[in-house]
């Protein structure tokens, strides 16, 4: 697949090291995705990495990225700003499965730069609000510097029908948040535990932690659904890169229920 050119319009510094790209298509046609796709982004005699889709799949006219600056491509993508063309390839990926848990209640579970391969689907479970019992995400990170899409975060709070437990490890002196870590916001958290569907993005560690938490709960490992990040260069199975034991994120995730791949924990490169 040729890269599609796409025009930065708008760039968010979010928190240190991280930003956020709006983009436009130059040929004007509507960019259609699901919620938890992930796009390949080419920088132009640079370089392309594999990133998650984060804005809301409704807009179609707005692509939106956010990328964490950590290597040789994602730095210098950093240096763009508005007005500069990249190119995109996709979407690519399984999404989250939101069809199959309609009427569930709904727990999301994440850590700092983690909301952003959940913030298009927290998006589509508040459009559809009405086929979803609770509503209720755990979000947590280091610091309050660490804080992803604060406005986001301040209109769903607001909200009388969603629930934001939003926790930091640390604070200064006279914070009045909560402060601790996510697992004791998921037990501060009042579902229907036995009709709840949780989905999680965070590391490999955090995220067995959340979900024994959650099986303490009664949340039960086949109705958990996480995402993988791997290295990914083709994004159609070919490649091999992100290959884990015999599944290949890319075409096969990077969404997965957590009970059919448990077992690629114990996998040595995972």
């Amino acid at each position: 697949m040729v890269p599609m050119p796409f025009r930065i319009t708008r760039v968010i510094r979010e928190i240190p090291g991280v930003y956020t790209w709006h983009l436009k298509p130059l040929d004007g046609k509507p960019f259609h995705y699901r919620p938890g796709q992930f796009n390949m982004v080419y920088q132009f005699g640079v370089g392309e990495i594999p990133v998650s889709i984060s804005g809301d799949s409704r807009e179609p006219d707005t692509l939106v990225h956010t990328i964490r600056a950590v290597g040789p491509v994602t730095n210098a993508m950093q240096e763009l700003h508005a007005g500069a063309v990249v190119g995109i390839r996709g979407p690519f990926g399984r999404p989250w499965p939101i069809d199959e848990v309609v009427g569930s209640d709904i727990v999301f579970v994440t850590s700092t730069i983690g909301l952003a391969p959940l913030r298009g689907l927290i998006y589509e479970v508040l459009h559809r609000r009405q086929d979803f019992g609770k509503v209720i995400i755990c979000y947590g990170t280091r610091g309050v510097d660490d804080i992803m899409y604060e406005q986001d975060l301040h209109r769903w709070r607001a909200r009388f029908d969603t629930n934001v437990h939003l926790t930091v490890h640390s604070a200064p002196s006279g914070y009045r948040g909560r402060v601790g870590s996510v697992n004791a916001a998921i037990r501060a958290a009042r579902p229907d535990w036995s009709a709840t569907t949780a989905f999680v993005c965070r590391s490999e560690a955090l995220t067995r932690q959340a979900v024994d938490t959650l099986g303490e709960l009664g949340v039960t490992k086949d109705r958990v659904w996480v995402t993988l990040e791997r290295n990914m260069q083709c994004a159609i199975g070919l490649c091999g890169h992100c290959q884990i034991g015999t599944t290949f994120v890319c075409k096969d995730g990077p969404v997965y229920r957590y009970d059919q791949i448990e077992h690629l924990y114990s996998v040595r490169e995972f």
